[in-house]
């Protein structure tokens, strides 16, 4: 088939195939597939066979000047059609399948330069439509040559109302992709509560403070702020209320993110190389944030509060130096032996603050070590938490996101290494430095926590994407968002069967 004119494209179309289980590897394709191919008298299921052998997963052919609304079809593998919860790989394989599926396939319509495609919704319209949204973004604001825009559309009407949903909880981590990836002049903590703020403007039910250096000089979070001195860049707490019950007096689920617009690591420098990545050390703040506008946008039925402390942490005359002592806002002080362990000062201070609204639960996130890094990569996001409830709960998320979380341990093991301090109440790192800093960070927070439920997500690992997750281009990951969303719903599902 001859390539279609760009200027009469029209729209693409991405269609799945299923692996063949039986010998004759006939095409097994999808309701829509199917629909389809009669549609054109049988020519796709033809073309498919004469091509060679069945599509693998993730695999794809196009196909050009089938149909005249779809000049361009691009046919893509889904792996085994009943692929369900695989429980070595602790996530829904079929809905991966189906999220990776969708990307490539929207990607081949995108360099094709069609603005438009229709997309098959493969038995889960949400999976799709994540893929298709999460698959299709890329920062490119400051770029003088952006790739073209493509809109994806579902095909069909069945499924609209999933397909909705997945475009939502897809957007949502776009917005924290997007604040993660921008250069740290762009988003100072400033232009971040701002950028917040007029996403949420819309939604009646949301109040958004935006709270000045004086305002956390009042509240007496001397750990946030003696991190925030070395900068030119005045902090801001921003403060986020989303009331979703519909009792207002319901206790809140917390969200607290780390917000660290640029980490240089103060005067413990970090090295040059890769510094540059430290635009996204606010990708705990950028995920929760996040979380609750698409919880607002699918106007979830429960309290959320979002507690995001920001500031640049920067070398200067007025920066915190190793050995000195501040007092967080419970009246701990703490020895700052390494300034580059910063955002456990700003999560402190914020912790404090949070037991202040009697929180249902409270979740932190934050880029918090590069032990965390070593020890699982970017496979999934490691949890540490006192609550094997809320543990379930974000696990039980994560396998229907597919972004997976790794429950971590908190044992006291790790918070004698932070309280045996020879001038503070506790060290802001482990006496033994580098062992298991990923824990003794986590005990770190633990002394600020009195909460019966709380779970610290320390998402360094999986700031980042090279190739790792196919649906996601190169480049700031904006996880764990929909796990945390999927987390919000959940516990909304729960306080409606309880009532």
């Amino acid at each position: 088939m001859g390539l279609v004119s760009r200027d009469t494209a029209g729209k693409g179309l991405v269609l799945g195939v299923y692996s063949s289980e039986k010998d004759d590897g006939a095409a097994q394709f999808t309701s829509a597939g199917d629909a389809f191919d009669r549609l054109v008298s049988g020519k796709l299921r033809a073309l498919l066979s004469l091509c060679g052998p069945p599509l693998k997963k993730g695999k794809t052919r196009i196909f050009h000047g089938l149909h005249q609304d779809f000049p361009s079809v691009v046919v893509v593998g889904l792996g085994k059609k009943n692929a369900g919860i695989n429980e070595q790989e602790n996530w829904n394989e079929g809905k991966e399948n189906i999220r990776t599926a969708v990307a490539v396939g929207c990607r081949q319509i995108q360099d094709l330069e069609i603005p438009c495609v229709e997309v098959d919704p493969c038995g889960d319209a949400q999976a799709a439509a994540e893929g298709a949204v999460l698959g299709l973004h890329e920062y490119n604001e400051l770029k003088q040559k952006k790739k073209p825009v493509v809109t994806p559309q579902l095909h069909g009407s069945a499924e609209s109302q999933a397909w909705q949903k997945g475009v939502t909880y897809a957007e949502g981590q776009n917005l924290a992709r997007y604040l993660m990836e921008a250069p740290a002049n762009y988003i100072t903590p400033i232009k971040f509560a701002e950028h917040i703020e007029q996403k949420l403007r819309t939604f009646s039910n949301v109040k958004v403070h935006i709270r000045p250096e004086s305002w956390i000089t009042t509240q007496e979070m001397g750990a946030f702020l003696s991190v925030a001195k070395g900068s030119a860049e005045p902090p801001i707490f921003l403060e986020i209320h989303y009331l979703g019950s519909a009792n207002t007096d319901d206790s809140p689920l917390v969200f607290v993110g780390k917000g660290v617009t640029f980490d240089s690591g103060g005067i413990s420098l970090k090295p040059s190389s890769g510094m540059d990545a430290m635009r996204a050390d606010m990708g705990g703040t950028a995920s929760v944030c996040s979380a609750i506008v698409t919880a607002a946008a699918l106007n979830l039925p429960l309290n959320i509060i979002g507690l995001a402390p920001l500031c640049e942490n920067m070398p200067s005359g007025k920066a915190n130096k190793p050995g000195d002592v501040v007092r967080a806002k419970n009246g701990k002080t703490i020895q700052v032996d390494n300034t580059d362990a910063e955002g456990r000062l700003l999560l402190a201070d914020a912790l404090c603050y949070a037991h202040n609204f009697n929180p249902r639960a409270i979740v932190n996130a934050a880029t918090l070590t590069g032990a965390m890094d070593v020890a699982l990569g970017s496979a999934a996001t490691g949890v540490f938490t006192n609550s094997s409830w809320l543990w379930t709960h974000l696990y039980e998320a994560s396998i229907l996101t597919g972004d997976r979380v790794w429950r971590m341990p908190l044992f006291e093991h790790y918070t004698k290494q932070v309280t045996d301090c020879p001038l503070a109440d506790v060290s802001n790192i482990g006496k033994y430095s580098r062992a298991g800093g990923a824990c003794t960070a986590a005990a770190f927070l633990k002394e600020f926590v009195t909460a019966s439920h709380w779970a610290h997500l320390d998402i360094a690992g999986v700031m980042s994407n090279k190739d790792e997750v196919p649906y996601l281009r190169k480049g700031m990951a904006g996880r764990p968002t929909r796990t945390l969303v999927e987390f919000a719903a959940r516990l909304s599902q729960d306080s409606r069967n309880a009532k």
